[in-house]
Protein backbone atom coordinates (compact mmCIF):
# COMPACT_ATOMS: atom_id res chain seq x y z
CA UNK A 1 0.00 0.00 0.00
CA UNK A 2 1.34 3.46 -0.97
CA UNK A 3 0.49 6.88 -1.03
CA UNK A 4 0.51 9.00 -4.07
CA UNK A 5 0.28 12.61 -3.99
CA UNK A 6 -1.53 13.50 -6.98
CA UNK A 7 -2.45 17.68 -5.75
CA UNK A 8 -1.63 19.69 -2.97
CA UNK A 9 -5.12 19.09 -1.50
CA UNK A 10 -5.54 15.65 -2.31
CA UNK A 11 -4.05 12.03 -1.60
CA UNK A 12 -5.04 8.61 -2.59
CA UNK A 13 -4.17 5.87 -1.44
CA UNK A 14 -3.50 2.73 -3.71
CA UNK A 15 -3.61 -0.92 -2.32
CA UNK A 16 -2.16 -3.86 -4.25
CA UNK A 17 -5.13 -6.03 -3.18
CA UNK A 18 -9.11 -5.52 -4.05
CA UNK A 19 -10.31 -3.43 -1.69
CA UNK A 20 -13.52 -5.05 0.61
CA UNK A 21 -16.56 -2.58 0.79
CA UNK A 22 -15.82 -1.88 4.44
CA UNK A 23 -12.16 -0.85 3.64
CA UNK A 24 -13.39 1.51 0.68
CA UNK A 25 -15.52 3.32 2.45
CA UNK A 26 -13.27 4.11 4.94
CA UNK A 27 -10.52 4.35 2.26
CA UNK A 28 -7.34 7.29 3.05
CA UNK A 29 -8.99 10.04 0.58
CA UNK A 30 -8.72 13.34 1.77
CA UNK A 31 -9.77 16.50 -0.08
CA UNK A 32 -10.28 19.61 0.89
CA UNK A 33 -11.47 22.82 -1.69
CA UNK A 34 -8.83 24.99 -3.05
CA UNK A 35 -8.94 29.19 -2.55
CA UNK A 36 -10.67 29.64 -5.75
CA UNK A 37 -13.58 26.94 -5.19
CA UNK A 38 -15.06 28.26 -2.10
CA UNK A 39 -18.33 29.55 -2.08
CA UNK A 40 -20.70 31.41 0.03
CA UNK A 41 -23.71 28.76 0.96
CA UNK A 42 -27.02 29.33 1.04
CA UNK A 43 -29.28 31.15 -1.90
CA UNK A 44 -28.13 34.32 -4.04
CA UNK A 45 -30.75 36.56 -5.12
CA UNK A 46 -31.30 38.19 -8.19
CA UNK A 47 -33.06 41.51 -8.62
CA UNK A 48 -34.47 42.60 -12.36
CA UNK A 49 -32.71 46.00 -12.29
CA UNK A 50 -34.55 48.94 -14.01
CA UNK A 51 -32.76 51.24 -16.15
CA UNK A 52 -29.78 53.41 -15.07
CA UNK A 53 -28.65 51.47 -12.04
CA UNK A 54 -24.89 50.34 -11.15
CA UNK A 55 -24.15 46.53 -10.31
CA UNK A 56 -22.08 46.11 -6.85
CA UNK A 57 -21.28 42.54 -5.61
CA UNK A 58 -22.21 41.64 -2.54
CA UNK A 59 -23.04 38.80 -0.81
CA UNK A 60 -23.11 36.32 -3.58
CA UNK A 61 -25.82 38.47 -5.25
CA UNK A 62 -26.56 41.84 -7.39
CA UNK A 63 -27.37 44.85 -5.71
CA UNK A 64 -28.87 47.65 -7.12
CA UNK A 65 -26.93 51.14 -6.66
CA UNK A 66 -28.51 53.95 -8.16
CA UNK A 67 -27.36 57.68 -8.50
CA UNK A 68 -28.90 60.28 -6.67
CA UNK A 69 -29.25 63.81 -6.74
CA UNK A 70 -26.29 65.51 -4.17
CA UNK A 71 -27.14 68.08 -1.87
CA UNK A 72 -24.72 70.23 -4.17
CA UNK A 73 -26.16 69.70 -7.52
CA UNK A 74 -28.84 71.96 -9.25
CA UNK A 75 -31.84 70.94 -11.07
CA UNK A 76 -32.85 72.94 -13.73
CA UNK A 77 -36.68 71.90 -15.64
CA UNK A 78 -36.74 73.69 -18.61
CA UNK A 79 -39.40 74.11 -21.20
CA UNK A 80 -39.68 75.44 -24.42
CA UNK A 81 -41.18 78.72 -23.15
CA UNK A 82 -44.29 80.64 -24.34
CA UNK A 83 -45.90 83.85 -24.91
CA UNK A 84 -48.32 82.50 -22.90
CA UNK A 85 -47.82 83.92 -19.49
CA UNK A 86 -50.07 81.47 -17.96
CA UNK A 87 -48.02 78.63 -20.02
CA UNK A 88 -44.80 79.87 -18.57
CA UNK A 89 -46.66 80.24 -15.00
CA UNK A 90 -47.80 76.28 -14.62
CA UNK A 91 -43.54 75.53 -15.52
CA UNK A 92 -43.05 77.30 -12.21
CA UNK A 93 -45.79 75.81 -10.49
CA UNK A 94 -44.23 71.73 -11.43
CA UNK A 95 -41.22 72.44 -10.12
CA UNK A 96 -42.55 74.05 -6.92
CA UNK A 97 -43.99 70.34 -6.96
CA UNK A 98 -41.08 68.55 -7.88
CA UNK A 99 -39.15 70.59 -5.30
CA UNK A 100 -41.56 69.56 -2.89
CA UNK A 101 -41.79 65.69 -3.64
CA UNK A 102 -38.28 65.00 -4.27
CA UNK A 103 -36.61 67.60 -1.35
CA UNK A 104 -34.03 68.45 -4.00
CA UNK A 105 -32.73 71.51 -2.26
CA UNK A 106 -31.63 73.37 -5.53
CA UNK A 107 -34.25 73.34 -8.22
CA UNK A 108 -34.76 76.10 -10.84
CA UNK A 109 -37.14 76.54 -13.65
CA UNK A 110 -35.73 77.56 -17.59
CA UNK A 111 -37.32 78.74 -20.19
CA UNK A 112 -35.30 77.94 -23.59
CA UNK A 113 -37.04 80.82 -25.45
CA UNK A 114 -39.61 83.74 -25.57
CA UNK A 115 -39.90 84.00 -21.88
CA UNK A 116 -37.44 84.41 -18.69
CA UNK A 117 -35.97 83.33 -16.79
CA UNK A 118 -33.46 81.69 -19.33
CA UNK A 119 -30.98 78.42 -19.05
CA UNK A 120 -28.44 80.88 -18.47
CA UNK A 121 -30.25 82.81 -15.64
CA UNK A 122 -31.22 79.24 -13.99
CA UNK A 123 -27.55 78.04 -14.61
CA UNK A 124 -25.95 81.00 -12.18
CA UNK A 125 -28.85 80.89 -9.81
CA UNK A 126 -28.13 76.98 -9.17
CA UNK A 127 -24.63 78.33 -8.75
CA UNK A 128 -25.12 81.30 -6.34
CA UNK A 129 -27.26 78.12 -3.85
CA UNK A 130 -24.09 76.22 -3.86
CA UNK A 131 -24.06 73.80 -6.83
CA UNK A 132 -21.21 72.67 -8.27
CA UNK A 133 -22.98 70.16 -10.88
CA UNK A 134 -25.81 71.06 -12.55
CA UNK A 135 -28.47 68.70 -14.13
CA UNK A 136 -30.82 70.16 -16.60
CA UNK A 137 -33.69 68.03 -17.48
CA UNK A 138 -35.72 68.94 -20.67
CA UNK A 139 -39.90 68.95 -20.01
CA UNK A 140 -40.10 67.58 -23.37
CA UNK A 141 -41.95 64.61 -24.87
CA UNK A 142 -39.98 63.71 -27.05
CA UNK A 143 -35.89 64.11 -28.74
CA UNK A 144 -36.12 66.61 -31.46
CA UNK A 145 -34.20 69.10 -32.73
CA UNK A 146 -34.62 71.25 -29.44
CA UNK A 147 -32.50 68.57 -27.23
CA UNK A 148 -30.07 67.41 -29.51
CA UNK A 149 -28.85 71.31 -30.36
CA UNK A 150 -30.63 74.25 -29.21
CA UNK A 151 -30.54 73.55 -25.16
CA UNK A 152 -27.22 71.54 -25.35
CA UNK A 153 -26.04 75.06 -27.29
CA UNK A 154 -27.14 77.59 -24.39
CA UNK A 155 -26.01 75.31 -21.81
CA UNK A 156 -22.38 75.20 -22.58
CA UNK A 157 -22.84 78.60 -23.38
CA UNK A 158 -24.21 79.40 -19.66
CA UNK A 159 -21.82 77.11 -18.55
CA UNK A 160 -18.90 79.37 -19.81
CA UNK A 161 -19.44 81.82 -17.00
CA UNK A 162 -19.09 79.11 -14.39
CA UNK A 163 -15.95 76.73 -15.64
CA UNK A 164 -15.67 74.77 -12.51
CA UNK A 165 -19.13 73.68 -12.89
CA UNK A 166 -19.89 70.55 -14.59
CA UNK A 167 -23.12 69.95 -16.00
CA UNK A 168 -25.39 67.24 -17.56
CA UNK A 169 -28.20 67.22 -19.83
CA UNK A 170 -30.67 64.39 -19.28
CA UNK A 171 -33.16 62.54 -21.78
CA UNK A 172 -36.64 64.12 -22.25
CA UNK A 173 -39.81 62.28 -20.92
CA UNK A 174 -39.95 59.77 -23.75
CA UNK A 175 -41.18 56.31 -24.37
CA UNK A 176 -41.94 56.33 -19.98
CA UNK A 177 -44.29 53.75 -18.60
CA UNK A 178 -45.42 56.20 -16.06
CA UNK A 179 -46.48 58.39 -19.09
CA UNK A 180 -49.06 55.90 -20.08
CA UNK A 181 -51.13 56.07 -16.79
CA UNK A 182 -50.85 60.89 -16.66
CA UNK A 183 -52.26 60.51 -20.56
CA UNK A 184 -55.15 57.69 -19.31
CA UNK A 185 -56.22 60.15 -16.20
CA UNK A 186 -55.86 63.36 -18.34
CA UNK A 187 -58.85 61.44 -20.79
CA UNK A 188 -60.93 59.88 -17.91
CA UNK A 189 -60.69 63.34 -16.36
CA UNK A 190 -61.54 65.32 -19.51
CA UNK A 191 -64.66 62.47 -19.87
CA UNK A 192 -65.99 63.28 -16.58
CA UNK A 193 -65.83 66.62 -17.00
CA UNK A 194 -68.11 66.30 -20.50
CA UNK A 195 -70.41 64.23 -18.33
CA UNK A 196 -70.92 66.60 -15.51
CA UNK A 197 -69.21 64.21 -13.45
CA UNK A 198 -65.59 66.58 -12.46
CA UNK A 199 -64.94 70.21 -12.80
CA UNK A 200 -62.22 71.50 -15.27
CA UNK A 201 -58.75 69.93 -14.61
CA UNK A 202 -56.08 72.50 -13.70
CA UNK A 203 -54.92 72.91 -17.29
CA UNK A 204 -58.09 73.95 -18.89
CA UNK A 205 -59.68 75.76 -16.00
CA UNK A 206 -61.37 78.65 -17.43
CA UNK A 207 -60.52 77.94 -21.57
CA UNK A 208 -63.96 76.34 -22.08
CA UNK A 209 -61.59 73.63 -24.41
CA UNK A 210 -62.70 70.91 -22.61
CA UNK A 211 -66.16 70.37 -24.04
CA UNK A 212 -67.89 67.77 -26.94
CA UNK A 213 -67.85 69.74 -30.27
Amino acid sequence: MESLPIHPHLTVTRCSRRPSLSETTRAHLSWRPPKFLEYTRGPVKIKYLSRRTCLSNTNGGIKRKPHKVGERDGVIIVDHGSRRKESNLMLNQFVTMFRDKTGYPIVEPAHMELAEPSIRDAFGSCVQQGANQVIVSPFFLFPGRHWHQDIPSLTAEAAKEHPRVSYIITAPLGLHDLLVDVVDDRIQHCLSHVAGDADECAVCVGTSKCRLY
